[in-house]
């Protein structure tokens, strides 16, 4: 086969279909694409304000609903290179197929969990699906669409995370107010998944040249290992009953991490298929792009998985209203994400929304830093709106400022090494503001017991389980007051410390170099 053919076939394999593809064929095409990262995340958002009536149901505490977000944001994360790297392999369309009926497992077995352990193993296998669900949608839109429509497709996928942002929180609330309960809020993402595979096998038509294939087991392990070590160091470290930070344990956590990393970069470097490539992640625009990804999922995923539970136990409100107050920040996503696909799509300019972006998610975050159990709603609706616009304009277009400076046939491990990253500041974020979060309101529960004699000021004679316990139900009327207001008033150091990260991703963006966006495949 000449040179010519050669490039001929690979670009068949990569565009999967006709270069004079139509607006109208290619909305066709990735609709159950669409309708799968849906499923994917409908099942975060949905969680988020069933968490608290399911850590009261299944006697959870602060840290246990810290890891149930973490344990499904954990696994998405560590797999996605995984799934990214098998896209540039395999039949992508079979890989998206695959991630849908390991998701569909997971959210089974969350549904029937009965205890804290079971529901966080589901979770993990959730993930996983999860992982699938989003690195093949993000592989899929970028071998068939060219970098200069793909805005116009991000903003498609920006607004159907919006929606699922929006609808999961108040679909949540619903359904954990009805005669369902909250098991249904795992079960209800089953069938949209099973439509989406039924869509994908009917309209999604991409051809795949087999070749030669290598799978980087040993990164894989590497980076789930080193992840997962850190995230359990900084969900434990300093509390009662497990360990200091100047430890043992510590030392043997950090310090082990650290190897694990130094050997994860040196197998990365030596292995022909690299779950993490360095050739990529090394080129400026990959690595600034990844790194403002960190800092925008601690936002992104940290700040959010905690507004649900601050309107439910600091406010007083029931699920489904929960779901109802956070609707200003899914409004400003959902607006974000289209109008910056748009507009990136006719200008050809990209640079300037992610700096726009990365401006406002800063005051809005401070905005909501500045939060207690008593601050008027429309303060804090404003934060959540700004928040909103701030993620529609950088979320899904930092992907495609990546896609738009690698070669096709590595738009697979660059989109999900970036959706990678971004999970994994999510998973940090989740699990050291959460810590913080649990810090934070225990000193402010011990204050106002010992102020309220309820407790002698050495802490003693207290309620069990102090300011870690979510089992409102079972506290006596006074106590839950005292807990409630704390809860609010500490929640501000969730918002305050993202505004802080997220000034990371500022700088960032600012030093990515803008390339004209490629006008073909």
């Amino acid at each position: 086969m000449s040179e010519q053919q050669k490039a001929a076939a690979q670009t068949r394999e990569i565009r999967g279909d006709t270069p004079q593809m139509g607006q109208k064929e290619v909305v066709r095409s990735i609709t159950g694409v669409l309708a799968a990262f849906f499923a994917a995340m409908l099942a975060t958002t949905i969680v988020s304000i069933a968490l608290p009536t399911i850590m009261d149901a299944l006697n959870g505490t602060q840290t246990d609903f810290n890891w149930v977000i973490t344990a499904a944001l954990l696994a998405n994360a560590a797999t996605t290179p995984i799934w990214g790297k098998l896209a540039d392999l395999f039949d992508k369309k079979k890989l998206l197929q695959l991630g849908i009926i390991i998701f569909i497992a997971g959210s089974m077995l969350a549904g029937f969990a009965i205890n804290i352990p079971m529901l966080m193993s589901a979770r993990v296998v959730q993930g996983v699906g999860m992982g699938g669900l989003t690195a093949m949608g993000m592989a899929v839109i970028g071998t068939v669409i060219p970098p200069r429509e793909r805005g116009r497709y991000s903003g498609y996928f920006g607004g159907v995370m919006a929606v699922a942002t929006a609808g999961g929180p108040l679909l949540g609330g619903v359904i954990v107010d009805s005669p369902l309960g909250w098991r249904w809020t795992f079960f209800i993402g089953i069938p949209i998944a099973l439509i989406s595979m039924f869509m994908i096998h009917k309209t999604l038509h991409i051809k795949h040249i087999a070749r030669k294939v290598y799978i980087d087991w040993a990164g894989a392990v590497l980076v789930t290992i080193s992840v997962s070590v850190l995230l359990i160091w900084v969900s434990y470290v300093g509390k009662e009953g497990f360990f200091e930070f100047n430890s043992w344990q510590t030392y043997a956590m950090v310090g082990g991490s650290l190897v694990l990393i130094a050997l994860l970069i040196w197998i990365e470097g030596r292995v022909p298929e690299p779950v993490i490539p360095l050739r990529i992640i090394a080129t400026r625009t990959t690595a600034l792009s990844i790194i403002a990804s960190i800092s925008i999922g601690v936002a992104m995923f940290g700040s959010g998985a905690f507004l649900g539970q601050y309107f439910q136990v600091a406010r007083e409100a029931t699920p489904t209203m929960a779901g109802v107050m956070t609707l200003p920040m899914i409004v400003g996503n959902l607006f974000g994400s289209v109008f910056s696909g748009q507009l990136i799509s006719r200008l050809g300019r990209w640079k300037i929304f992610l700096v726009i972006g990365a401006i406002v998610n800063i005051g809005a975050l401070a905005l909501l830093g500045t939060m207690s159990h008593d601050t008027n709603y429309w303060i804090i609706a404003t934060g959540m709106f700004f928040n909103g616009i701030g993620m529609g304009f950088m979320v899904q277009n930092l992907v495609l400022a990546v896609q738009n400076t690698v070669k096709v046939t590595d738009i697979g491990t660059a989109s999900s090494t970036v959706a990678f990253f971004r999970s994994v500041g999510g998973a940090a974020g989740v699990a050291v503001l959460g810590a913080m979060l649990s810090d934070k309101v225990s000193l402010l529960v011990i204050d106002a017991l010992t102020a309220a004699h309820l407790i002698s000021p050495d802490g003693s004679g207290g309620v069990a389980g102090g300011g870690a316990s979510l089992e409102l139900s079972s506290m006596p009327p006074a106590v839950r007051a005292l807990y409630e207001t704390a809860f609010g008033d500490a929640t501000g150091i969730i918002f305050m410390t993202s505004a802080i990260v997220a000034v990371v991703a500022l700088v960032c963006i600012l030093f990515i170099k803008e390339v004209p966006l490629r006008k073909t495949i």
